[in-house]
């Protein structure tokens, strides 16, 4: 399967793993891994292109993304469809959207844009790189994958200390009133939640669209928790001394024991592997919807609103600062 394939957070410690394996299974593809940096100043960078090295026939690049900015998402994709329109890339096949960012060990943050951080960086700037992008895409169609979380579901995931929802006023989600209280790894974990919530309703409402529209019914798009990484450096990013010291000599020792409490607990290296056979459709070819892991899964039921889903559709193009004339997409 010939054709460009995008990964955002392209130095991650799922995406590493994702691209051995993508690379590895299919050397025919083209890669375009997004990095905030891409000097090797930044050592997770630095493993990144001695990952691709491995890979001297494959035809990779490293591109600089910073999804904090929309200005910076709209130059990237403004750049990718021009190449591909002058031929210079072959037509997408998948835009596999793995960056994300959180803050448990701090107040709340606004990007430039004046949006929360986290909202910003995990849905929004996505939502402006797809939509802007489905042109790109070639007669064959392809695949969106998009992250979720247990986060996503109330009651699910055990670092959660407040439920996540979708609020009848959508703008606080992107510009939430000053916290009320101390408390940084709760309400910074709610931020995180709230938006792979968005993530999961966006998806559903996303392939609404897509199987309407004639000419881009082929692409389908699926949100994927890939489980509880006991090895992901998120764990060290933004968290605690608490949460370091627990992934460190509780999580990682003890995982083969913690995968009888949680099946979900498992190396980034196994979900990456996961999300590249979604992403070249090796897996479900065809098939729409939520996965947990590899499988086939229900979301949580707040996640089913469709009225919601409507609402967070047209809001989400509105912050992502995309309209009709900016996407191929013909029900925007």
């Amino acid at each position: 399967m010939a054709g460009t394939i995008i990964i955002t957070g392209a130095n991650g410690s799922l995406a590493i793993p994702a691209i051995q394996h993508l690379l590895s299974q299919h050397p025919e593809c083209t890669l375009i891994g997004t990095v905030r940096n891409a000097s090797d100043a930044d050592p997770n960078t630095t493993t990144l292109r001695q990952t691709l090295s491995k890979f001297s026939s494959a035809k990779t690049l490293i591109r600089e993304l910073d999804l904090a900015s929309l200005s910076s998402v709209q130059a990237f994709a403004a750049s990718i469809a021009s190449e591909i329109s002058a031929g210079k890339l072959p037509a997408l096949t998948a835009i596999v959207c793995n960056a994300y960012y959180w803050n448990l060990n701090g107040p709340l943050q606004l990007t430039n844009d004046g949006y929360e951080k986290s909202f910003q960086v995990s849905h929004i700037a996505h939502v402006a790189l797809v939509l802007r992008l489905l042109g790109s895409f070639g007669p064959s169609g392809g695949r969106i994958v998009l992250f979720a979380s247990d986060a996503h579901w109330p009651g699910k995931n055990g670092l959660a200390k407040y439920p996540p929802a979708i609020p009848d006023d959508l703008d606080q989600l992107v510009k939430p009133a000053a916290d009320e209280k101390v408390d940084h790894f709760g309400l910074g974990f709610l931020r995180y939640a709230n938006s792979k919530l968005a993530i999961v309703m966006w998806m559903y409402a996303l392939n609404r669209a897509l199987e309407k529209d004639p000419k881009l019914n082929k692409i389908t798009a699926v949100a994927i928790n890939p489980g509880n990484l006991s090895d992901s450096r998120a764990l060290r990013t933004n968290t605690p001394p608490s949460l370091y010291y627990m992934s460190t000599f509780v999580i990682k020792p003890m995982r083969p024991l913690l995968r009888f409490m949680d099946p979900t607990m498992r190396t980034s290296a196994k979900a990456g592997a996961d999300v590249m056979q979604l992403a070249t459709n090796d897996a479900f070819p065809g098939v729409r919807g939520y996965f947990t892991m590899l499988k086939k899964d229900e979301s949580s039921p707040d996640s089913l609103n469709e009225e919601k889903q409507k609402m967070l559709w047209a809001k989400s193009a509105e912050w992502a600062g995309v309209g009709k004339g900016d996407t191929a997409l013909q029900a925007l």
